[in-house]
């Protein structure tokens, strides 16, 4: 799988500067890698202090599109809960421009009460939350697709644009969605009507690979080729020079050894490999890797040496 397949991901929600964002973009543009992607949070998780706090996800992103050249860049996802539709798909399209036409929208129902609870977040329940969500990508994909001089209007029972001059336009002409999960329903049908890329966040491999049959068999429902889908997956990646170094790595994640080794891309360059080639396999044809340090620029420097 060539570098420009993989994508390097962060959670900057759990203690990165936009400084620490830059560095890190930077230097996956100058390996090769293909994208590089953020999480769109603003809480930190699992304890940690989030020190200096959150960054928000949209408005890094127009700050690494006049950074970076090259690079793709999106959300892996922003929360439909977090911002309206109209608006949404005027910033997307903004940072679209000003990156050049690189931009990709991960967008997702939003699943995690106490960070909405910590911002003053309506936190709806599960069901509303994906109605709300299928409406946002109705009418973000609408405004989009709406012709430069013809108007845009959405009537539905969250959300109602009145004939909406659909603008501005992102420079490509179709911006990339990616949606994912692990729902067995609605999430497959979702994507099989709206989705450019499916991915699934951090699961199994056999987990992939069933969420993967499920969406292509919502792509035959509707009558959409299967194949028309890039499907991906996000993997945490671990990878030392050596075993000393890998478990040195393998430290900061909290997570057992033999663990990341099981369903991570972890280990020796050699066993990293070998578990890149499993998720190619088994169907992958993108992979967004999350190394779990923001500011260790040599793992990055690794991981690209190791994997390209």
């Amino acid at each position: 799988m060539p570098l420009t397949d993989l994508t390097i991901t962060c959670e900057p929600q759990q203690g990165a500067t936009y400084d620490d964002l830059l560095a890190l973009a930077i230097r996956a543009e100058q390996l090769g890698f293909g994208g590089f992607f953020r999480s769109d949070h603003y809480l930190a998780m699992d304890g940690v202090d989030g020190l200096p706090g959150p960054t928000d996800a949209w408005i890094t992103l127009a700050g690494l599109a006049r950074e970076t050249t090259r690079i793709r860049i999106g959300t892996l996802v922003s929360s439909a809960t977090f911002r309206l539709p109209g608006p949404l798909a005027i910033s997307v399209a903004q940072v679209d421009r000003m990156s050049g036409g690189r931009v990709e929208l991960g967008l997702g129902t939003g699943w995690w009460a106490e960070e909405h609870g910590a911002y003053g977040i309506p936190f709806p329940r599960v069901d509303e939350r994906f109605d709300r969500f299928e409406e946002q990508l109705a009418i973000v994909s609408g405004l989009w697709s709406t012709p430069v001089g013809e108007t845009f209007s959405h009537s539905g029972d969250h959300y109602r644009l009145i004939n909406s001059p659909a603008l501005p336009k992102p420079v490509q002409q179709q911006v990339p969605i990616i949606l994912g999960g692990s729902g067995r329903k609605r999430t497959p049908a979702l994507a099989a009507r709206y989705a450019t890329e499916f991915n699934t966040p951090f699961v199994p491999l056999d987990a992939f690979v069933a969420q993967v049959d499920r969406v292509r068999s919502a792509c035959a429902v509707i009558g959409r080729d299967p194949a028309s889908l890039i499907y991906s997956a996000g993997v945490v990646v671990c990878i030392g020079a050596d075993e000393r170094e890998f478990v040195r790595r393998a430290a900061v994640t909290g997570v057992d050894p033999t663990d990341l080794r099981q369903n991570c891309i972890a280990g020796t360059p050699e066993e990293a490999r070998a578990s890149l080639q499993r998720w190619r396999d088994a169907g992958a044809q993108r992979l967004h890797l999350l190394p779990y340090e923001h500011d260790d620029l040599d793992h990055i420097d690794l991981i690209a040496a190791a994997l390209g």
